[in-house]
């Protein structure tokens, strides 16, 4: 059997003595989207840091490629395949667009074709514009496209992607949308952690409720998008 690109099994996390996550069981697949949804403050972000590992105190099993993380630190775990893409983003504000690519700098992966500033330049197509333009004047959406793009240069199986649609314009989100459905096209695995169901429905292929720490529900993204009784119990829309 093949081994998944991203699997999470019985994830308990803590943050001081308060225990933040309990027993978080959920695995995506190449090419596959699966929407982590909830309220704000449900557990989304805490469960993706303490996936990269960036949450000191936590327990359970995150395998990637079969490759058991144990407690490696976050940088180790990124060179094995895994990318996050944090809600405030992590830029290099004095640093061009372009050299925070270069930040993000990995060696190729047997197999796959690597990305390069000119791969992400046709699929960001503003980034290129703005190449020379420090990250910290970059309106709000050049900056979360520069993000994920940064990301990309790592050249990742797996991506963590936190709220990626937070604050942005309806015509950003649709962009936001295109660049998924390409990686999930390129077999990238995506966790996607999102409190509104505009884009999950857009793109998700399963999705997972979270609420004070548990995952409540479970379902196929499109049953969960058309049904407004479980929106409205899980997710206040």
């Amino acid at each position: 059997m093949t081994a998944l690109p991203l699997e999470i099994e019985a994830l308990d996390a803590w943050y001081g003595g308060a225990r933040i996550l309990t027993e978080i069981s959920l695995s995506v697949g190449a090419g596959e989207v699966v929407a982590l949804l909830g309220r704000n403050g449900a557990g989304k972000t805490t469960t993706l840091r303490a996936v990269f590992g960036l949450v000191p105190r936590r327990r359970g099993t995150v395998r990637v490629l079969g490759r058991d993380l144990g407690a490696l630190p976050p940088h180790r775990i990124a060179r094995l395949g895994l990318g996050y893409v944090p809600e405030d983003r992590r830029l290099f504000g004095g640093l061009t667009a372009r050299e925070n690519l270069e930040v993000g700098r990995q060696p190729p992966r047997p197999g796959l074709e690597p990305w390069t500033p000119d791969r992400l330049f046709a699929l960001f197509p503003g980034l290129e514009a703005v190449g020379r333009t420090p990250a910290g004047r970059l309106s709000g959406g050049e900056q979360r496209m520069l993000a994920i793009a940064r990301t990309l240069m790592g050249n990742p199986l797996a991506l963590l992607l936190d709220e990626p649609s937070e604050g942005l314009a309806p015509r950003v989100i649709d962009a936001i949308a295109g660049v998924i459905r390409t990686l999930k096209a390129e077999g990238v695995a995506i966790l996607l952690a999102e409190q509104s169901l505009t884009l999950a429905a857009a793109v998700a292929d399963r999705a997972c409720v979270i609420e004070k720490g548990e995952i409540r529900h479970r379902a196929a993204m499109a049953d969960l998008a058309r049904d407004g009784d479980a929106g409205r119990s899980w997710l206040s829309v």
